[in-house]
């Protein structure tokens, strides 16, 4: 008989949520983004209630060999200073339960704290996301943890007549008739249930600590009914929570404070960092490896040329991750990156695709920087051309990891920092060719997709080169920098051919009207004036306002075709040549990239 690696038990709810609070059981999610919706939380107290099954927990037993490595995860003091086991499926629902039915703060997806407020109805047993009405509803316990911490210090009966008089004072106020004997005696029986619900039962797997990180993550793929894969990052994250913790605190700092402005932190304009991008980062300039599944070898201390698995390797191990994730997280570092970046017209999230773009170009900047010694000036030059590429061309979607694992194969022979340039650049010109500007990019423009690398890269392009907006003197970054936007954007992306005149030329599909060779940058007055005229009428109407030779500029800069040519063009034949136009323009600008 094959050996059983996991227990399948029914714990009750109160039980978990116990070893939880008490750090038996380790959540790193108490402390982590929190991303189910307050309405989802208030569905679970729903199906509890009704007795639907709401799914199962997976813990695995701490494996031993990390004993020395284990700290406390959680809120506050706790009974066991290491957690037995860890949550490896159904955080979010624990994490859920917890902080509603205790009032343990969560943090939202900017790691802002915020509670997690559930009410109950009991005269109808209804559960409800707080609200300021219903706080002023007698008819309502507003938060229901207030009902379960009263529990634990032995006052229900207390509240539970505060609430009944609050209820019948409530219905005096109204003239309506006080609660009978059976009304009260129904609100005490709707709380019991209430508070009952400790008992509701949760299938519960019990992974046994000889298990590897590798099987547990196939159990979970095998036994989760609806097919969801355990992600590589949610398991390594999990596990740096237990034996890094303060590495792991490090990461979120960082990635908290680079939503939130402020001085001498992570804020930035290009991305949100989420922990999983660190962890890519760490693992690709400390090990030269793409792949998350590569990051829980490590932490098992697996040598990833050999294979071998020693306790000497895993601390060799942790020392080259803590030494790149120093470097990782050093904001001279980041920022001189992001400030790069800025160079090749990237200044606005709004412009990015892939966020891959920005993590694994940081890991080229980091390599090139400390491992070859690279010249500063060299470096900024060399990381504008490439990220200036790799944005463009959607060189790191697709099969990222594999692309990556075969460049850093590829670097294992470089020993200087020339050769690398001279590679990278090899790789920069295999792509960026002339046919590629000349036939590949036009064809990429083709498209309406409300996300394009090229219509972005075509952006940017106008960034570098000092554009201003169409029929204005306003440059066009000006208006992506932050605080430039209220209630309504100050910059439209506006169809050159409006839609409503499209359509009564008998082209009603959006694929049509909404291709990226149709839009360009307006401001707000030049937009609500153009609103839908004709584009011989509008264009006509500017070319007076600016002169001949501004109108032409302006055009020239926005890739509008010779204005002669334009008045006689259909809107098809409009699309391709503006096509081509934009193509050149992204070129001038990568151009002059080379040349800065």
């Amino acid at each position: 008989m094959a050996k059983t690696t996991y227990n399948n038990v029914l714990q009750n709810l109160s039980d978990l949520i116990k070893d939880v609070r008490n750090g038996k059981i380790g959540l790193p999610d108490l402390q982590r983004p929190f991303v189910w919706t307050d309405n989802k939380v208030r569905n679970l107290f729903d199906s509890m209630m009704k007795g639907y099954p709401v799914g199962y927990i997976m813990l695995w037993e701490s494996p031993l060999e990390y004993e020395d490595k284990k700290e406390s995860i959680g809120i506050g003091e706790k009974a066991f200073k290491v957690p037995k086991e860890l949550v490896i499926d159904g955080q979010q629902r624990l994490t859920a339960l917890v902080a509603s039915m205790y009032g343990v703060t969560v943090k939202d997806s900017k790691f802002q704290e915020r509670k997690i407020r559930i009410s109950y109805k009991p005269m109808t047993k209804e559960f409800k996301v707080w609200t300021n009405a219903i706080q002023r509803d007698a008819e309502y316990i507003p938060d229901i943890s207030e009902l379960f911490l009263a529990k634990e210090n032995n006052t229900v009966a207390k509240f539970r007549k505060s609430f009944i008089q609050n209820l019948n004072d409530s219905h005096q106020r109204r003239n309506e008739q006080v609660l009978s004997d059976d009304d009260e005696n129904n609100i005490e029986a709707s709380i019991n249930d209430l508070l009952n619900l400790e008992l509701y039962q949760i299938p519960t797997l019990r992974i046994s600590q000889e298990t590897s990180e590798e099987d547990v993550a196939e159990i979970f793929v095998r036994v989760n009914s609806a097919g969801q894969k355990l992600t590589e990052n949610d398991f390594i994250l999990t596990l740096i929570s237990v034996y890094e913790k303060e590495k792991r605190d490090l990461i979120d700092k960082f990635c908290a404070d680079s939503r939130i402005p402020g001085k001498n932190t992570s804020y930035n304009h290009l991305i949100s960092v989420d922990p999983s991008h660190i962890v890519r980062m760490v693992v690709g300039v400390g090990f030269r490896r793409a792949r998350l599944r590569y990051a829980y070898m490590i932490l098992r201390g697996k040598d990833l040329k050999t294979g071998e698995t020693s306790d000497q390797i895993r601390e060799e191990n942790f020392g080259i991750f803590n030494k790149a994730l120093d470097k990782v997280l050093d904001l001279n570092n980041w920022h001189g990156f992001l400030n790069t970046l800025k160079e090749t017209g990237y200044i606005s999230d709004r412009l990015i695709a892939s966020s891959n773009a920005v993590v694994f170009s940081y890991v080229l900047y980091l390599i090139a920087k400390y491992d070859y010694e690279m010249d500063a000036l060299a470096l900024k030059r060399l990381i504008k051309k490439w990220f200036f590429m790799s944005a463009l061309t959607s060189f790191y979607t697709g099969s990222t990891e594999t692309d990556v694992e075969a460049q850093f194969a590829d670097m294992e022979t470089i020993e200087t920092a020339e050769a690398l340039v001279d590679y990278l650049q090899n790789v920069i010109d295999s792509r960026l060719t002339e046919d590629y500007f000349n036939i590949t990019l036009p064809m990429d423009l083709t498209t309406s997709a409300s996300i394009s690398p090229s219509w972005y890269g075509f952006v940017a392009s106008q960034i570098i080169l000092g554009t201003t907006m169409l029929y204005s003197t306003t440059p066009l970054s000006s208006i992506f920098l932050p605080g430039s936007s209220g209630t309504k954007n100050a910059l439209d992306k506006h169809h050159i051919f409006p839609k409503n005149y499209l359509a009564n030329l008998g082209i009603k599909n959006d694929r049509d009207r909404n291709q990226t060779a149709n839009f360009t940058f307006l401001d707000y007055n030049t937009n609500i004036n153009i609103a839908d005229k004709p584009p011989n009428e509008y264009f006509e109407d500017y070319r007076a306002k600016l002169g001949d030779e501004e109108y032409r500029k302006t055009c020239a800069q926005n890739a509008i075709p010779i204005p002669e040519d334009f008045r006689n063009m259909d809107y098809f034949e409009f699309l391709n040549v503006r096509r081509h136009l934009m193509a050149q323009i992204i070129k001038k600008a990568y151009d002059r990239l080379c040349n800065s």
